[in-house]
């Protein structure tokens, strides 16, 4: 199922007619580990703890988030076994931010929100940077008219998913108790705590930015927002931050669109896909065209049709076996 067809109002208020509430929850896990990461790391520094730190990082960032989470569960934009999409969607429970089903619900709705003529600010990093900072990552949006979802069952009625979405938060133990007896207290905050507090602070940034400042190729007509490229960000963020690119193709497997838009997710998913473990991948050239989407700028029109092509062939590279 597309992200698009899971999400479904007929009230016109769905996407705007709401009120910011204070998530304890959510609130103290962040405001924990940040207080960890802030005051405890410093004085637990330590070269190996610091590896520790940038290795899990990247793993569950790459593999868990951007593969697992976005590309695969959220957009169905390739096909794998199905142990290597548990595996890719549990890395991307470590990062932090949610199970599977909550990941998939806040994504959809903020997507499908942006995509109407009107949203809340809330779901579209609409305020002033520190009060954005603070909604997103210590509150929810309780929206009066809230639409209505339809998740695939292969999702909602999967037990394994059903059971990382309700215990998501005690799996990071699954990484603390190892990295506490091999690696004591610097090796647990620093791959635990400060691991989270940039990977999820770190979202949140890049959101921000990605919908209010940056490079625009693409425009969505009618849309309350638009997605931005973060160029800065594009390889800390695997990818993530080609967000103009995204909101044009959001179904392609590929991010990083164009020459020099560096897509780490991309390579290791061409990789993947050269080894036989992936197939079936999306690229912009595999979707409906949409009327809504033009070209800001039409001087760049034919150099934009251009590399698109360019993409599934110079970029895609195909291993016959």
């Amino acid at each position: 199922m597309k992200s698009t067809e899971r999400v479904h109002s007929n009230t016109p208020e769905s996407a705007f007619d709401g009120h910011v509430l204070w998530s304890p929850v959510k609130s103290i896990w962040f405001l924990v580990n940040l207080f960890a990461a802030l005051f405890i790391a410093p004085l637990a520094f330590s070269f190996s703890s610091f590896t520790v730190f940038v290795l899990l990082t990247i793993i569950t960032l790459c593999f868990g988030h951007s593969l697992g989470m976005h590309r695969l569960l959220i957009h169905r934009s390739y096909e794998c076994p199905k142990w290597m999409e548990y595996l890719f969607v549990y890395l991307g429970v470590l990062v932090g931010m949610a199970g599977p089903i909550g990941m998939l619900m806040q994504h959809d709705l903020r997507d499908w929100a942006q995509r109407q003529k009107r949203c809340h600010d809330f779901l579209l990093h609409g305020s002033k940077i520190l009060k954005d900072g603070w909604w997103q990552l210590n509150c929810d949006l309780v929206l009066q008219h809230p639409p209505e979802f339809t998740i695939e069952e292969e999702v909602s009625k999967n037990k394994f998913y059903l059971f990382i979405e309700k215990y998501w938060l005690l799996q990071q133990l699954v990484i603390a108790i190892p990295l506490y007896l091999l690696g004591g207290i610097p090796w647990l905050v620093w791959g635990v705590s400060v691991r989270i507090v940039i990977s999820v602070g770190g979202h949140w940034l890049i959101g921000y930015f990605a919908h209010n400042h940056g490079q625009r190729t693409w425009t969505v007509e009618g849309a309350a927002v638009q997605g931005h490229n973060i160029r800065i960000a594009g390889f800390l963020s695997m990818g993530e931050a080609w967000h103009n690119n995204h909101h044009a193709y959001p179904g392609s497997a590929m991010l990083g669109l164009y020459k020099g838009e560096s897509d780490p997710g991309w390579w290791v998913l061409n990789a993947l896909h050269n080894i036989g473990l992936v197939k079936n991948i999306k690229l912009p050239k595999d979707l409906p065209r949409r009327s809504e989407l033009v070209v800001e700028d039409e001087e760049l029109a034919g150099r934009v049709e251009r590399e698109l092509e360019e993409c599934s062939i110079a970029r895609f590279i195909r291993r016959e076996h």
